[in-house]
């Protein structure tokens, strides 16, 4: 199973995202069917790129919660000051992938940035 995180800029639009996830998919080497999930923070819930990015995507949007992204982020292996200052998390994406993916998850593709988007891979278990 594996789970595309991302963090977007509120201005983000849904092409990108599925643009970037592709490109995700793509250096990774990974089969678009592997593809379970796409997760993003609880606090882009009201977002509506990532929920149309995931509609585009066939792909359910997991919205993970402020506990489950700082319990995943140790394990993060980008950190952003930027992101750090605008969400308290230094590395949104990896942290969303991560916890989505799963106990034990571990990453395929570290976060990878595009137009406002960033997008890292997650490996775990399936379910």
């Amino acid at each position: 199973m594996i789970v595309a995180g991302i963090g977007c800029r509120q201005n983000c639009h849904a092409d990108e995202i599925v643009r970037l996830v592709e490109a995700a998919l793509a250096q990774a080497s990974a089969p678009r069917a592997a593809l379970t999930a796409l997760a993003a923070p609880a606090f882009k819930a009201d977002a509506e790129a990532p929920r149309e990015a995931a509609a585009a995507l066939g792909l359910p949007l997991l919205l993970i919660g402020d506990a489950d992204l700082r319990s995943a982020e140790p394990r993060a292996v980008t950190k952003s000051a930027a992101a750090l200052r605008a969400t308290g998390l230094a590395s949104v994406a990896e942290s969303a992938a991560l916890a989505a993916a799963g106990a034990g998850a571990t990453l395929l593709l570290p976060r990878i940035t595009g137009r406002g988007v960033t997008c890292a891979l997650a490996e775990g278990a399936a379910p």
